[in-house]
């Protein structure tokens, strides 16, 4: 099974479901051989890969395209970050239609106003809240498959306080969003006021070093009722610093050698892109000759 049922099937279960941000087929392939069971597929990270920040630059061909790059090399469900939708409730169905057909098993939609921000940056904006029920309501009638998961975000905590992004994430279920997605509690107080106040909705939770939600065990989370973690920027932080390290050393020594130890070996590097399945399926068809 894989795709939006599989991806349901995990949300069932009594254990929270974490699933790292990924950008690219290389990173996916290393979050999968890590033993993950669903990958984020974050707008944050994917803009950032093209060398441009989170602010809404990135267009919906582009998501689509990354996103088949990365369904291209695995099997796992994939939660796709949709921003607003690309605009409007027509714009909605098609950024729906277009990323379920290249791979999405579900997607998050949020309530800024386009274009959007990264969810922990200063000087966001909002829509009205019916405006954003609109746009749950033309994705909900946009998936092709009925299991395909729609995830509803808030970004009205930094905009308009807690209680009205409560009032949002329990207006946004009732019209048929199958999970809430409150962004950037302030406090792990917060975090347990959005889990008893949503109880019996699904609830997907932002974790990542650096943000404006502290870092809460996801044994915790699961216990306030959260379902879904995503942590959608520490693989490519840590990929950052290691390539800094890298040129920084390749420009003042003129190699790596010292870092010969921290990284990929030549071998390793082909195994994690699968090299050895490809020669197998050489072989097998040279044979054939």
């Amino acid at each position: 099974m894989a795709g939006p049922a599989r991806l349901r099937e995990l949300l069932v279960r009594d254990r929270i479901l974490v699933a790292p941000g990924v950008y690219d087929g290389l990173s996916a392939r290393i979050a999968e051989q890590a033993g993950f069971e669903a990958l984020y597929v974050s707008g944050g990270a994917v803009a950032r890969s093209m060398g441009v920040p989170d602010v809404g630059l990135v267009s919906l061909t582009e998501t689509a395209k990354r996103l088949e790059e990365i369904r291209e090399v695995t099997s796992l469900p994939l939660v796709a970050d949709a921003d607003t939708g690309y605009g409007n409730e027509i714009n909605v169905i098609r950024t729906i239609r277009t990323l379920e057909r290249a791979g999405a098993a579900g997607v998050h939609l949020e309530d800024q106003v386009t274009p959007k921000k990264c969810g922990h940056y200063e000087g966001k904006e909002v829509v009205e809240a019916e405006e954003m029920v609109r746009k749950i309501q033309a994705a909900l009638d946009a998936r092709l498959d009925p299991a395909f998961v729609v995830i509803a975000r808030t970004d009205a905590r930094a905009v308009l306080g807690l209680d009205e992004a409560i009032r949002r994430g329990r207006l946004y279920a009732e019209v048929g969003a199958d999970m809430i997605f409150v962004e950037a509690p302030r406090s792990e107080e917060e975090l347990e006021r959005i889990g008893r106040e949503l109880a019996g909705i699904p609830l997907l939770v932002n974790m990542f070093h650096g943000g404006k939600t502290p870092l809460v065990p996801a044994e915790r989370l699961e216990a306030m009722g959260y379902r879904l973690m995503i942590v959608p920027s520490d693989l490519q932080r840590a990929a950052i610093r290691g390539m800094q390290r890298a040129a920084r050393m390749l420009r003042e020594r003129g190699d790596t050698g010292l870092m010969a130890g921290e990284m990929a070996g030549f071998k390793e590097r082909d195994e994690i892109i699968g090299l050895p399945e490809v020669r197998e399926l050489e072989a097998r068809y040279l044979s054939q000759g």
